[in-house]
This record gives C-alpha cells, structure tokens and sequence, in this order.
C-alpha cells in the first residue's frame, strides 16, 4: 500500500472520529430540506405582506419544482461555500499547531502525499454530503410539489461542487500559508466575496468561476 493510501485511510478516520463528520453534511442538509419548503411558502408570504398594504397589489406566480432548485443552488452557493471556508481554514495549520505534523513528516512521508491526502479526504466528505444534499432536496420538492426532474438539478448541484472544490484547493493553499485559523478564513472569506462582486461584471462572469456563484 501506498504512503498515499495509508494516509488517506487516517485523514477519513479522523473525520469519521471528530466534528467534521458532523457539520459540513448537517449544513448541507440543512438546505436541502429548507429549499422546497421555502419556494412553496415564499409566494404566500409575499402576498400576506402585500395585503397589509393599502394600495399594493403583487402578482406571483405559482411556485414550480425549479423554485427549489434556484432555492437550493442559491443558499449552497452562499451559506454552502462559507461553510465550507470557515470549517477547512484549519485543514493544515491545525496539523502544524498540535505537532501532529511534525510527527507524521519525520516519518519517510512526503509533504506533498500528507497534504494531497487531507485534501482528497475533505474532498470525499465534500461530495458524499453533497450528493447526501441533492437527493434529499429531490425527494423533498417531489413531496411538496408532486413532481420533480432531476436533471436541472443534478447539474447545477454538479457545477456548484466544481466551484466548492475549486474553494478546497484555495483553503489548502491558504491554511500552509497563514498558521492562525482565523486569518486563514477571513481570506478565503474575502475571495469569495471578491467572487461575488466579480460576478456582476459581464466578462468575469462568463471566463471566471464568479459566474458560478
């Protein structure tokens, strides 16, 4: 067996065994379960609202299957990614700080297999809670509106994860280069809002990952 397997097989141990099982897939699942009920009920509460207005009249239309789709990619692509930065800031400083680093690179390992194994580690709990996420947001909007089409959804759930593992990479980059956790968020932090702002920009949104979001 690989170093790179050996490694791999401790980095999902210790996320088998720690918090981090727990919080990304709970986040996801989170709004996956919110999404479809959200989309049925915002219509209505737009029109309550409107009614306590003398004068105001709002027309919506009913709300459909694709309204928690949008629902779904919208509240990944901002609660989902700074979830995401703020519970991967500490993916290598955290090793640094305890010395538990130190202890696995005097070994005959590699910088670069202990790096690459925490990161295809996190990637994995990335991608099982997410595709956890999307069929529970599929399930519940087939509940709530009587049918549903995966295939929109799968897509956009598909791009959103290329964009969120393109934020992994970034977290890794971020978390060897600035040892204290909370410096290492706060950049990954302020990328993704550089990102957002980016996205109201034409060619930005059409060559970059800001388009994504």
């Amino acid at each position: 067996m690989s170093v790179f397997n050996v490694l791999l097989r401790k980095e999902l141990r210790e996320i088998r065994r720690t918090w981090r099982i727990w919080v990304l897939p709970a986040i996801l699942l989170f709004i996956a379960i919110t999404s479809p009920i959200l989309a049925q009920i915002t219509p209505a509460l737009v029109r309550s609202l409107a009614s306590n207005q003398p004068g105001v009249v709002i027309e919506l239309p009913d709300p459909t299957p694709l309204d928690s789709y949008r629902q779904f990619a919208s509240q990944l692509s901002q609660i989902g990614l700074l979830a995401l930065i703020i519970t991967t800031a500490g993916i290598i400083s955290s090793e640094l700080r305890s010395g538990t680093a130190i202890l696995v690179l005097t070994k005959p390992v590699s910088r670069r297999s202990f790096v690459l194994a925490k990161l295809a580690a996190q990637l994995a709990l990335l991608t099982g809670a997410t595709i956890l996420a999307t069929l529970v947001c599929w399930v519940g909007t087939l509940a709530i509106f009587g049918e549903a089409a995966i295939g929109e959804l799968a897509a956009a759930t598909a791009l959103w994860l290329l964009v969120a593992a393109g934020f992994l990479c970034l977290m890794t980059i971020l978390s060897t280069l600035i040892t204290a956790q909370a410096g290492a968020a706060g950049a990954g932090i302020a990328a993704y809002f550089i990102l957002s702002i980016l996205a109201g920009w034409g060619p930005a949104q059409r060559w970059t990952p800001a388009g994504a979001l």
